[in-house]
Order: C-alpha cells, then structure tokens, then sequence
C-alpha cells in the first residue's frame, strides 16, 4: 500500500512538473517525450488534484486556463477513463456526448463546406452563410450553461474546484470568440485572411472543449456525482436547453419517479409576518409572479433562493441552493462580486445597480443589502428585470385595457 501511495505522489509531484515546465517555456513535444512514461495511464482524476494542488500552491487560475490546451494536448490519448457506468439514453451525459457529437459534425462538415466557399469567393452570400453558422454554433452557449449551473456546483461540493473554475473560463473565451469572428463577419471589410484565422481558432477552441468534457470532466463527473444528484441535473437540463439536438428519449430510471413523490412537501400552515400571514403556496407563488429574477444570498454569501417568474434573464438552476455566490460566477467578474459584499457588510453601500444591452432587452441589475432592523447585515439580494418595456413608456395610461 505505501507503494501505491508513494507512486501516486511521485506521478502527482511529475505531473505537477509538466504543467510549471510548459509555463517556463518548454516546448510541448519536449515536455511529452520527458514525462510520456510517467503520464501513461492517467486518470481524470490525478488531474483534477493536480490542478486543485497548483491552484493551492498559488497559481492563478487564469494560468492554468492559459495552458489548458498545452497540457490537453500532452495528456491526450493518454486519460485512462475508469469507473464509467453504462450509457443510457436520456442520462445527462449521453445527451451531452450527443451534443458534442451534433457540433463535431457541424463544424466538419457544414462550416468547412462554408468556409471553403468563402475563401474563394467572399460573396454576400458566403458571408450570410458563415454568420448562419456562428449562430448555430452559438447554440453551445446551452451546453456550456449546463456544464456550469448544474454539474459544477456538485463537483465543488466534493472539493473539486479547479478543474471547473479553468473550464468556465475557457467556456467563456470560446463565447466571446464566436462573438468576434460574427462581429467580423457582420462588418466586413475585406480581411478575409484575419476572417479564415479567426473562425479556424473558433473550430479549434470547440474542439478542444469537446475532448476535454468528454476526457476529463464526463469521466471525472461520473466517478463522483450520485444517482440523486444525476437526477435533479436530468430534471433541470430542460429549464436551459440544448445545443443542436434535443434528447431523443427520456431517462427511465425508476428512481427518479421515487425522488419526485419524495419532493411534495406539505403547504399545510401559514408563514406570519407583522402585517399578515401567507401559506407558503402564496409567498412562492407571489414571488415568481413578481416581473423580475430575484436570488438572495446569506450572510455566509450562501445562495438560498431564487425565484422562479416568466421573465427569467438568468440561468437559475436548483442546484445553486447552497453554493458559494462566488462560485456562481465566472472567475473574471468574482472580485466585483466580492467588493460588493464587501461594501454591503462594511455598511459603507446599501446597493448597488448595473444596466446592460442584451438584444432587444434593456437588463437593470440591483443588489440590496438586507439587514435587521438593529442593522445587522443579514445577505444580499439580486434583482433582475428587463426595463426595455418601461423605458418605451409614454404619456399617459389612465383606462383598462381590452
């Protein structure tokens, strides 16, 4: 067993050593042909403590990121995918390979077809075509919301943490790289070359992302996740969406008809405030008919509810009840969300608000402090609504509407 142990450690410290060498500078194949030995037989999870390991020991999150292509490739061919159960159609990571599957296809076929077109002849309609493409393409944006509301927060609570917080990060530049290349595309100005590079990084970075899910985090998530946990992320995957297909059949698992009889709760009794008393039926139901998101958060920056309305913005998933706050978030904009609880705290802010562009909607962002009547800060809450409709309004309304 002390073997074991001790080779487990000496491949972890090897491990450890290929990723500060890329960081150094080596070059990849020099890097690989020195540890191929060692990295042979890799697990998904020996990487997930690697990174876990690096990010304790101080690297930044954002150099892990930045490598994360570098060491897929020295490690790829190489991850050892053990304790993988059996797929079945409808589970959430057989319909998560099927998406993959559905991009790889796209990309191969239908935008290298398209991009082809384009490089002979940068025509209106080979332009029209390759946006068309981006906007499919865009469709990911689903699977990567998946990926982070719904399997992320179960990963951190088994103390995995790293191997998520790099992967958001990459989801996102792979956002922000389709918006780019269609913002090209939409103003264009005769850079075919800079076009045909840009979509080429786009395919590439997708590409990777596939072979790292389906690599590292698919058999990572498998090993560690629960039949019950696996149920509730089936159960909330539709609220998202999907990317290109749409699961073909349902997952029949008897337990999950068990879990649901064991979700009703009784709505017998009523909450009292000092003003009146309300069945919790009516709070929930109050709240979600409210034309806005709400989400608060505790004093221990705990998320402990969010409502459910018709006009959602944000992706809300259950599975957010009692994750960190800053683990909800990419790892870029953690440290605003951080100086607002810290303001809130400190009593120095009582809000703070943000309005963005999104399409047609205008979103206002709210936070407000909640406090006790003594003033003691009690948590945080997030307002979201789409202002578009109030911003148009004008004169005035005073009759009922037919």
């Amino acid at each position: 067993m002390s073997e074991l142990i001790n080779n487990r450690e000496h491949r972890q410290k090897m491990l450890k050593e290929v990723i500060k060498e890329l960081h150094d500078g080596k070059a990849v194949e020099e890097v690989k042909e020195k540890f191929a030995k060692v990295i042979e037989g890799v697990s998904a999870s020996e990487i997930s403590a690697m990174e876990t390991q690096l990010v304790k020991e101080g690297l930044p999150i954002e150099e892990i990121q930045r490598l994360c292509n570098v060491h897929a490739a020295v490690f790829k061919g190489s991850i050892e995918e053990i304790h993988h159960p059996e797929e079945v159609p409808g589970h959430p990571v057989y319909t998560m390979r099927q998406e993959n599957n559905a991009i790889e296809e796209y990309i191969d076929n239908t935008l290298v077809s398209n991009l082809e077109k384009f490089k002979e002849d940068d025509s209106k309609e080979n332009i029209n075509n390759l946006i068309q493409d981006l906007n499919l393409l865009w469709d990911i944006d689903k699977h990567y919301s998946r990926k982070e509301n719904l399997i992320f927060p179960y990963l951190e609570k088994y103390g995995i943490t790293a191997p998520p917080k790099v992967m958001w990060g990459v989801d996102d530049d792979i956002r922000a790289l389709i918006k780019e290349a269609k913002l090209m595309l939409t103003s264009y100005k005769g850079n075919k070359d800079e076009i045909l590079e840009k979509m080429e990084e786009v395919s590439h970075e997708i590409k990777e992302m596939i072979f790292k899910e389906e690599s590292i985090l698919f058999p990572m998530a498998l090993e560690t996740l629960t039949e019950d946990e696996w149920i509730v992320i089936y159960k909330e995957s539709d609220e998202i969406g999907y990317a290109l297909i749409e699961p073909k059949a349902e997952w029949e698992l008897k337990r999950i008809k068990t879990a649901e009889k064991e979700e009703i709760a009784s709505e017998a009794g009523n909450v009292k405030f000092e003003t009146g008393f309300l069945t919790p039926q009516e709070i929930s139901q109050m709240l979600n008919t409210i034309p806005g998101d709400m989400t608060f958060i505790d004093k221990n920056d705990t998320v402990k509810y969010f409502s459910q309305g018709k006009e959602r913005i944000f992706a809300r998933t259950k599975a957010v009840i009692g994750r960190s706050v800053q683990n909800c978030h990419p790892p870029a904009s953690v440290n605003i969300v951080d100086k607002i609880l810290e303001d809130f705290k400190s009593g120095e802010k009582d809000n703070e608000d943000f309005w963005i562009k999104m399409g047609d909607i205008y979103v206002l962002i709210r936070y407000f402090a909640v406090r006790s009547k003594d003033g003691e800060y009690l948590g945080t809450l997030e307002f979201t609504q789409n202002i578009a409709p109030i911003q148009a309004i004008e004169g005035e309304k005073r009759l009922l509407t037919e």
